[in-house]
């Protein structure tokens, strides 16, 4: 309603969301053309000469289509977290970002609709997809598009992927959309005035938000731990958020649109991430990620041939059309060389499953140790190793690889601890050159799988190819040569 005087029904250019944004900007610092405000999601709606809440409609033809998704009406927030935020990372630069009105759907895409429409099998009708990658997900967008008689958003050209800004099909959502729909319209850690607790979300309950800190003094947290359900759960199982948004924390991480890179202050209109990149990211966490981990600022990233059975996605579409394109990929050469598995290990599970991969891969294997192991008693050990975690500390490694520059292939192992690395493997990706080097990880873990151990290993080393992990409980069973394996030829 707002820009029909711009609309394709009078045969006009219809203004992109960049455009309109920037207009309102430069008229008194206001949101509004022709008479029309922006209104935030979370500020009061105006009223009409009638009395009645005043429509704020997207201005093109996207916005008539009845398919479920929820119109969310476009402001400026602040994205990423205060540097006093428990558990924020580096990645997550403070920083005030405005987003147009866009649609998203209240649930992440399910097993059943995603079997439907790809020709993959039946699946279950609520559970949400996972073990998709990113290129499956755009795909289905794709699909879906022509299914309902829209324009496709994406043109795809093996790993080139480029969005049409103009189309008005199903996509993913930007990371800015993503966050911004999350928060709606708060501030924390968590869409909630208080932690998320495991009857709010389906994550790793037994971890609730500062647990890690508190383990031996747990009436100080916000909400105990509680259950772990070990499996995604039918979508719509808890309250959405104050937006009608299901399953923003928790049950699958959300692929979106955006490369995995550092925030741009300065592109803080409608912002699609960098131009290029090698990981794409993931939003929200899953049901085997720890509290902390499913902040709504947190960011995760793999490569988009990876997948994982934590990783799903739900579809959106403009509801301002724009015009020109975003694309582009880092088309990175993988050096030569040779392959070396490269492991760190406290209890032996690790270190049982690293000589099966060095063993069938026919290549020597490198344990690394600390300068100042942590102790073999359990308990020590957990105060030393948590200590370490909470501090992202890097201690010291008494291993040295001189001729690093030899191998182009790296199996690297470890213990899941706490759903991401143990800080010698931080350690160790920090002292050497990974450019273009492939990294294959696998890890012994007590029921968590992979954690998010692969995004830490690929922030750490954004310039790698960080391959699909393997997860295996404890040291394995019989069984355990088999799937390395699978996993190897895979």
């Amino acid at each position: 309603m707002c820009m029909q005087t711009h609309g394709h029904g009078q045969g006009e250019r219809a203004l992109n969301r960049r455009q309109f944004i920037t207009m309102g900007a430069t008229t008194g610092g206001m949101l509004a053309l022709a008479g029309c405000s922006w209104t935030p999601r979370n500020a009061a709606p105006e009223e009409d000469d009638a009395g009645g809440a005043a429509a704020n409609t997207a201005s093109s033809e996207a916005s008539s289509i009845d398919d479920g998704l929820v119109l969310v009406t476009g402001g400026t927030f602040a994205m990423g977290s205060p540097e006093d935020e428990p558990w924020r990372s580096d990645d997550e630069a403070l920083h005030d970002v405005t987003v147009g009105d866009f649609h998203l759907a209240p649930k992440e895409v399910s097993q059943r609709e995603y079997a439907q429409l790809m020709g993959s099998g039946d699946g279950n009708a609520e559970i949400p997809v996972a073990n998709v990658s990113w290129y499956d997900a755009v795909s289905y967008c794709n699909a879906l598009s022509e299914k309902e008689g829209l324009t496709p958003v994406y043109s795809i050209d093996g790993e080139d992927v480029t969005w049409d800004l103009s189309a008005n099909g199903y996509r993913l959502p930007t990371e800015a959309e993503w966050e911004y729909a999350c928060r709606a319209g708060t501030a924390g850690p968590f869409n909630l005035d208080h932690s998320l607790s495991a009857d709010e979300a389906n994550y790793y309950g037994h971890y609730p938000y500062e647990i890690e800190g508190n383990y031996f003094n747990q009436e100080v947290l916000d909400v105990q731990p509680g259950v772990y359900r070990g499996e995604p759960v039918a979508s719509g199982s808890f309250e959405p958020n104050a937006w009608g948004l299901y399953d923003m924390h928790g049950n699958v991480a959300e692929w979106v649109w955006d490369w995995y890179g550092s925030y741009d202050a300065d592109d803080a209109l409608d912002p699609t991430g960098p131009q290029t990149g090698a990981l794409r990211v993931n939003r929200g966490g899953g049901w085997n990620d720890f509290a902390k981990n499913l902040r709504s600022a947190y960011r995760a990233s793999l490569t988009p041939t990876s997948s994982s059975p934590s990783v799903g996605f739900r579809v959106a579409r403009s509801a301002i059309l724009g015009e020109g394109t975003v694309g582009g990929r880092v088309a990175q050469e993988a050096v030569g060389g040779d392959t070396l598995v490269v492991f760190f290990s406290w209890s032996g599970n690790t270190r049982q499953i690293a000589q099966v991969v060095a063993s069938q891969l026919g290549v020597e294997s490198v344990e690394l140790v600390c300068a100042e192991p942590y102790s073999s008693d359990y308990n020590t050990c957990l105060d030393e190793a948590q200590r370490d975690q909470n501090q992202q500390a890097r201690p010291a490694l008494a291993t040295k690889i001189d001729d690093m520059d030899r191998y182009g292939t790296i199996y690297l192992g470890y213990p899941n601890w706490w759903a991401s690395i143990p800080m010698p493997i931080a350690t160790f990706l920090e002292s050497y050159d990974f450019s273009g080097k492939a990294i294959h990880p696998f890890c012994s873990n007590g029921g968590g799988g992979l954690g998010q151990s692969v995004t830490a290993i690929s922030k750490l080393v954004p310039d790698a190819h960080v391959g699909q992990g393997l997860s295996i409980r404890y040291a394995g069973g019989d069984d355990m040569p088999q799937q390395v394996a699978d996993w190897i030829e895979g």
